[in-house]
């Protein structure tokens, strides 16, 4: 899954929100990495209820114009959780070879024969 479709769905988990709410949380979940264009949006938005994953949830009228909002739906809850948890699982793995480098580096470091600590000159 791409990052933008991730933070979409994402700003979507917390509860249904019109297309500059979707732009300006993704913006906040992103630490201002990503920044939607609308056009971007609505093209995801529409593909992704071609996909069942969101749809629209109502449609207001503020200051004489349609204001849709869109929702998850159940499929996308889903699809959001397995995505999540696919990237939590590539964290940890990451994260625990990264000990174990930093282990090694510093294990060898400290052994090293005829050196002080950290591999430093005595």
């Amino acid at each position: 899954m791409q990052e933008p479709t991730f933070l979409i769905l994402t700003a979507l988990a917390a509860g249904p929100q019109h297309g500059y709410g979707i732009i300006t949380d993704v913006v906040q979940i992103s630490g201002e990495r990503v920044r939607l264009q609308a056009g971007t949006l609505y093209a995801a938005l529409d593909r992704l209820q071609g996909e069942g994953l969101v749809e629209t949830d109502r449609e207001e009228v503020v200051d004489g114009r349609a204001r849709r909002y869109y929702r998850l739906t159940s499929a996308g809850e889903a699809r959001l959780a397995a995505e999540a948890e696919h990237l939590r699982r590539n964290v940890d793995t990451a994260s625990s070879r990264l000990r174990a480098r930093l282990r090694s580096a510093y294990s060898i470091k400290v052994a090293a024969p005829g050196r002080g600590f950290l591999g430093s000159a005595s």
